[in-house]
């Protein structure tokens, strides 16, 4: 079982930052690829941006050039900068883990962000 609580969330104004963090606990040495994911309002999930073990990253085009996926397996800590905000990144945003495939298998709580324009 893997454990992931998320932080860093909060309201800010349009071209502001926030950096969200995703603390992991358990079985940590399982996870092979970690991932953010947010739902707005009325919307389906959607995956932001995933990470593997060994630092490969992708990222949703709604995203590129804006915010930053990292991970530090010492602190089993998954993290994202999310720079120039825009209103339409407002939501909750997910920690995922996945121990096989992309998909998680494991959920954080969520953080809510706000972007006001």
């Amino acid at each position: 079982q893997v454990q992931l609580v998320e932080s860093g969330g909060g309201l800010v104004q349009a071209g502001g930052s926030l950096r969200l963090s995703c603390a992991a606990s358990g079985s940590t040495f399982s996870v092979r690829f970690m991932t953010w994911y947010r739902q707005a309002p009325g919307k389906q999930r959607e995956l932001v941006a995933g990470i593997t073990t060994g630092g490969s990253t992708n990222y949703a085009d709604s995203v590129k050039g804006r915010f930053t996926i990292s991970r530090d397996n010492a602190k089993n800590t998954l993290y994202l900068q999310m720079n120039s905000l825009k209103p339409e990144d407002t939501g909750v945003y997910y920690c995922g883990a996945a121990v096989w495939g992309t998909n998680p298998q494991y959920w954080g709580q969520g953080t809510q962000v706000t972007v006001s324009s």
